[in-house]
């Protein structure tokens, strides 16, 4: 694999941040965080107020001194200072001191296929501040793959779908190496804009932001394809009165709503194929692509891809978390390189 099995080894704790949430992987502790990116700050007094769900509570909710922050956007850290603080109380004073008390502290992160450098060192000092020596940077593509258990070291084509709130990656892998890879910039907020906008158009209502995916969430229980319901009531405001009101909405018309943003993926995804070697385009027609992220689980998304491509689209068992258990896997030194003994001369 290209990335350096021997150095991940060595570090004890690995961070994935993320647009919408922060996952922290201890070795040999396992997942000890997973809370949204989301922190509630004092404007008067610069205190933190709250972070994680808490503060994610506080959306929408908060008087004119208290600013609710969101420190990463797209996978970059674009506050470094408020990242190493949230960072700092989600970890929780125990797990801080026992991670200080290691030796020469190491630390891992996953960054975007694409990250520029400016993006991979505001990731590195957002560790540093944490009090680790050394940071080692994994492609989250990689780190994906391995975490749902591809075989990203073999000489086969494995199609992986990264799919952030922010945005969506595509990547074909092989032999530990991205071959193609594409970033498009559409994921679970577009998906949100779109419902929103829908409702406001199509109802003049207004949906709290709060209420967004718990609403993906139920048209997806309740079958959100074209044998699901037809109807289905929601509650909000409406932008005429202000008033509270609640209306029946057809789930055909907010499948189109929420399918449209997601067309893009489709161009994404010709793209990649196009420029891969056609034997492992040909390993892809049966394996197919599997799909990682918070954002895989949108209603009909893989549907729509498996319509769309006529190829098989798996979703990963956990989805939301393959990245930070597939670093997590390097750290624990459960990956093993695939070792090419040199032909004799």
């Amino acid at each position: 694999m290209t990335v350096n099995l021997e150095q991940l080894r060595r570090c004890h704790f690995a961070v994935d941040l993320g647009a919408a949430r922060t996952r922290v992987y201890v070795k040999g502790a396992g997942l000890v965080v997973d809370q949204p990116s989301v922190a509630a700050v004092n404007t008067r007094t610069g205190a933190l107020i709250a972070v994680g769900e808490f503060a994610e509570r506080m959306t929408g909710r908060t008087p004119n001194y208290i600013r609710v922050v969101r420190p990463v956007s797209g996978g970059t850290v674009v506050d470094i200072d408020m990242a190493q603080r949230m960072l700092r109380h989600l970890l929780g004073d125990k797990m801080r001191r026992n991670l200080r008390r290691k030796a020469r502290l190491r630390a891992a992160a996953c960054t975007p296929h694409d990250a520029d450098p400016l993006a991979q060192r505001a990731t590195t000092e957002t560790l540093v501040g944490l009090g680790a020596r050394r940071v080692e940077l994994v492609d989250t593509l990689i780190a994906a793959a391995v975490g749902c258990g591809l075989p990203v070291e073999r000489p086969e084509g494995t199609m992986i779908i990264v799919c952030g709130a922010a945005a969506t990656q595509v990547a074909v892998l092989s032999l530990g190496s991205v071959v193609s890879a594409e970033r498009i910039p559409v994921g679970g907020e577009a998906v949100d804009r779109a419902i929103v906008q829908h409702l406001r158009h199509e109802h003049e209502l207004m949906l709290p932001s709060q209420s967004v995916r718990p609403l993906q969430l139920a048209l997806h229980g309740n079958g959100l394809n074209a044998q699901g319901p037809t109807v289905t009531e929601i509650h909000g405001r409406d932008v005429a009165t202000g008033l509270a009101r609640s209306v029946r909405v057809d789930t055909a018309a907010v499948r189109d709503a929420i399918q449209t943003p997601l067309t893009a993926v489709l161009d994404g995804i010709g793209k990649v194929l196009r420029a891969c070697p056609p034997d492992l385009v040909a390993d892809l027609a049966d394996v197919g692509m599997v799909m990682v992220g918070g954002s895989a689980l949108l209603p009909g998304f893989d549907q729509m891809l498996r319509q769309a491509t006529g190829m098989p689209v798996q979703i990963a068992e956990r989805p939301d978390v393959c990245a930070v258990q597939g670093i997590g896997a390097m750290l624990e030194g459960r990956i093993e390189p695939l070792t090419l003994d040199p032909l004799a001369a």
